[in-house]
């Protein structure tokens, strides 16, 4: 079983950190004591906690004791320990249906413990797809092994032969034959599991499941819906300050000077400045605005960068030679040359941005030495190491713990507001929540990147592809590689120079790679003279990608749809993360006015066993909606080093009135190891939409997002 390394996309997981913060002699070796100070720098400038990840090091976690994944009390409830947390995404709901499911007892008696770095085992983050496939498995390997346990406690209290005549079911342990039970409590005894884990125990399969499978309702769903739920940014402490930082008016300006004297004289107010740093914290929102109003900085500036006007040529200068995952066979000019059709074109991607429900937000309380800090993160572990390595103190003497967070997309990896809070709690020596601004969220956090994408290919007159190069510049690997069936293909990808601090979105660059080979697809469809459809079932042999195209296409009717004037029809269809995706998509364009109009989707998704049907079709039902931001209007705009919209006034993203009806095809494949979902049903809708809109139009549209203005005006 090969090691899964973090993508290379993730550019934010390799960047310095941000804030470097003066160390005194007396803080330091009161931090690390007198002697010999040994450094470990990881590899591939990456921190340890991200090396440590994967398939593996879900093997190595196998050794570990039941009780380091799950407790079962004496009143038989379950408290189940994971390092995941709760963004938006409902994992909460099918973690728990896994653990019911092998331990046999009720998902409402089991609770998740979930982010607290002093509490669960090591995870490297929530991201990646990888809840389902190895967290989700590993639960179940320590449930199951806390059946056994069960059962085995049982057979000593009983005196019977053999555990085959016992069951667990309903929380209880289970002697048909005897007329006879006893609660999974009462054997425990409240006592730690102390057995050690067996990666090699049989699970139960798919076939057999009963609590998995099924359409669980959304554990703490009331919560939610009734306000009750508290997010990090509603957080109170008793004597809590409110924070706030001082941003640059530009990206790379140096502070030049400062006069901090205004905000000093306001009442109950501290102001700090730590290097690079300068922040305030206040008794409340308005005094802490008015502090940091009343700071006079000076700044210096450099006018150097790129615009978005400008970005694409910048990064195809910059851009080196290949930063991985390049793939190569066969020989592209002799392919070219046995081709009919020769075909080149480029694309390109804005930056975008995540645009959370909830903004980053972050408190911090420092008690004797040691720091807690409760935020929405991805990485707890790896935020832990960040404030510990910012503040010189090793990671026993943090804590991180994760409330369930308003969403993020991939957007909050870093852990840049806990230090910003934990600073200021530092100074102000009481507890302090700092809540960024959505200009904030919009300004200082990472972008998706933006991309150019350079495709040339060769196709018989019969739909027979020949040849396929593939050049990324700048926005990522994830999902570069065809899924198509063609002898001679060169694929790189090209690291440039980001005018933006970029890093991992939804789907990473998977979404504008699909996006540049569907739509490229249905170009040579067209030059063919091939229904789009026909063209990628002739040239594909991956029997699950035909599945899915085949299941949307017949739930779409797209070999029954009828052409009228100003609609038109696209399909579009990739691989990533191990789930399959086919779209359908109907779109009406009104010439006149330029308005482009989703008319409705239909998308088929597999992604092996289904674990919740009701959360998984939620999870792509999101992910669409959050696609026809990304297709049809989001872009950062920027210029001399700032944002030029960062504002929902200013950024468009999908409202309520632009999403059509959507249908989604679940294929459960009972047969097949459950997969992640949180990010491949996003990958086709953009081409999809593009595909038709070329069909309702006439217009070939190769740049994310389609039509930020409309289609007034664009020639076919």
């Amino acid at each position: 079983m090969s090691e899964q390394r973090i993508e290379p996309d993730r550019y934010e997981l390799k960047k310095a950190p941000r804030y470097h913060f003066a160390l005194s002699r007396r803080q330091f070796l009161g931090t690390v004591g007198a002697g010999v100070v040994v450094l470990v720098v990881a590899r591939d400038g990456l921190s340890l906690d991200e090396q440590e990840f994967g398939e593996a090091a879900m093997l190595r976690a196998s050794a570990d004791p039941i009780s380091a994944w799950l407790h079962i009390g004496e009143d038989g409830a379950v408290t189940v320990f994971t390092g995941k947390v709760e963004v938006g995404q409902d994992i909460r709901t099918s973690l728990t249906q896994a653990v019911a499911e092998e331990l046999g007892v009720p998902p409402a008696r089991i609770t998740l413990l979930m982010g607290d770095t002093d509490r669960v085992p090591y995870d490297a983050g929530t991201f990646g797809s990888r809840s389902t496939p190895q967290t989700g498995t590993q639960l179940r390997r320590a449930a199951a092994a806390a059946r056994g346990t069960l059962l085995r406690l049982a057979v000593e209290r009983w005196g019977v032969d053999d555990a085959s005549q016992l069951a667990l079911a309903d929380g209880r342990v289970v002697h048909r034959a005897a007329g006879r039970s006893v609660g999974i409590g009462e054997l425990t005894g409240g006592r730690k599991l102390v057995e050690t884990i067996d990666a090699d125990a049989p699970l139960r399969p798919a076939e057999r499941w009963t609590i998995a499978g099924t359409p669980l309702p959304k554990v703490k769903g009331p919560d939610i819906v009734t306000g009750r739920h508290r997010y990090t940014s509603d957080m109170r402490l008793p004597g809590m300050l409110v924070g706030k930082v001082l941003r640059p008016p530009s990206f790379g300006a140096r502070l030049a000077s400062l006069d901090t004297t205004g905000a000093e004289a306001i009442p109950g107010v501290v102001v700090v400045r730590d290097g690079e740093f300068v922040g305030v914290a206040a008794p409340d929102e308005a005094t802490a605005n008015r502090a940091l109003a009343a700071l006079r900085a000076e700044w210096e500036t450099t006018s150097s960068h790129p615009s978005h006007r400008d970005v694409f040529e910048h990064l195809r200068r910059t851009a080196s030679g290949s930063g991985g995952s390049p793939g190569a066979r066969g020989d592209i000019e002799a392919g070219l040359a046995a081709a009919d059709e020769r075909h080149e074109a480029s694309y390109t991607a804005a930056y975008i941005a995540h645009v959370p429900l909830e903004p980053r937000a972050a408190v911090a309380q420092w008690d004797d030495g040691k720091l807690t800090v409760w935020t929405g993160t991805q990485r707890p572990f790896g935020v832990r190491a960040e404030l510990a390595r910012a503040f010189g103190i090793s990671e026993e003497r943090v804590r991180v713990l994760v409330p369930d967070t308003g969403s993020a997309y991939g957007g909050k990896h870093t852990g840049e507001t806990a230090i910003e809070a934990a600073r200021l709690a530092k100074a102000a020596q009481r507890p302090v929540r700092l809540v960024w601004t959505r200009e904030e969220e919009f300004t200082w956090a990472y972008f998706r990147p933006g991309g150019v994408i350079d495709v040339k290919s060769g196709v018989r007159r019969d739909g027979t592809l020949t040849a396929w190069e593939f050049h990324n510049y700048n926005s990522g690997a994830a999902g570069i590689r065809t899924p198509y069936d063609v002898p001679n293909v060169r694929t790189q990808f090209h690291p440039a120079d980001s005018p933006l601090r970029q890093g991992s979105y939804r789907a990473l660059a998977a979404t504008f790679n699909n996006f540049a080979r569907e739509t490229h697809m249905d170009e040579l469809a067209a030059r063919v003279g091939m229904d789009p459809l026909a063209f990628r079932l002739h040239n594909l042999r991956d029997e699950r990608l035909r599945a899915v195209l085949e299941a949307a296409a017949e739930r779409f009717g797209w070999s029954r749809w009828q052409q009228r004037s100003g609609r038109g029809i696209g399909l579009a269809c990739g691989v990533e993360k191990g789930g399959y995706v086919a779209t359908c998509a109907e779109v009406e364009v009104d010439r006149a006015s330029g308005r482009v109009r989703v008319l409705r989707i239909v998308e088929a998704f597999e992604c092996g066993a289904v674990v919740n049907p009701d959360g998984l079709r939620n999870q792509v039902e999101g992910a669409i909606v959050m696609g026809l931001g990304g297709a049809l209007w989001e872009a950062v705009e920027f210029e001399d080093g700032r944002i030029l919209n960062p504002r929902l006034s200013q950024y468009r993203v999908p409202r309520f009135g632009d999403v059509p009806p959507i249908d989604i095809v679940l294929l459960d494949r009972k047969d097949l190891p459950s997969a992640g979902a949180g990010e491949t049903p996003i990958i086709a809708v953009a081409p999809a939409i593009g595909n038709a809109i070329y069909a309702a139009a006439g217009v070939r549209l190769r740049s994310l997002p389609l039509v930020p203005h409309g289609l007034a005006g664009t020639a076919p």
